[in-house]
């Protein structure tokens, strides 16, 4: 299950919309207490993806090592990526699922005419296939929709 904080989930709308029509993404940090994964905190970074920016996304490897010194440095776990789907559902590509690693739940954001529309979270299972993760604050999260 996860549990996104008020403030996190504003940043990852905020980058949503800011970057829509690209895809936006970045990084989400917090603690794993049972079974339940709270986000605290979010990174926002750069879509190095060279073209369409509007389909894919592409987090450069210098991102991701500073996302682990910032979650070193915070006292935190890094727990995922969230990424925006410009006019398509929050449900992962094939392009998504290749590009997964275990362990790391990844958030989508649906976004459609510069309104987000839906949020899900993702997490790679023992086939490597997505398995969607329940996001424990729904009516919070889908307000704006």
């Amino acid at each position: 299950m996860i549990v996104i904080e008020q403030k996190p989930l504003d940043v990852m709308y905020g980058d949503a919309l800011q970057s829509f029509p690209d895809e936006c993404c970045g990084f989400f940090f917090g603690r794993e207490v049972d079974e339940e994964r709270i986000i605290t905190d979010v990174l926002i970074v750069n879509n190095s993806k060279e073209g369409d920016k509007k389909r894919r996304f592409e987090i450069s490897p210098k991102d991701y090592l500073n996302a682990e010194r910032f979650a070193d440095e915070n006292g935190l776990q890094l727990l995922g990526v969230y990424h925006s789907h410009p006019n398509h559902p929050a449900i992962p590509s094939e392009h998504d699922r290749v590009a997964a690693q275990p362990y790391f739940s990844y958030i989508i954001i649906s976004v459609k005419e510069n309104e987000i529309r839906d949020i899900r979270s993702w997490q790679l299972n023992e086939s490597f296939q997505f398995e969607e993760e329940t996001i424990e604050n729904q009516l919070i999260i889908n307000q704006n929709n």
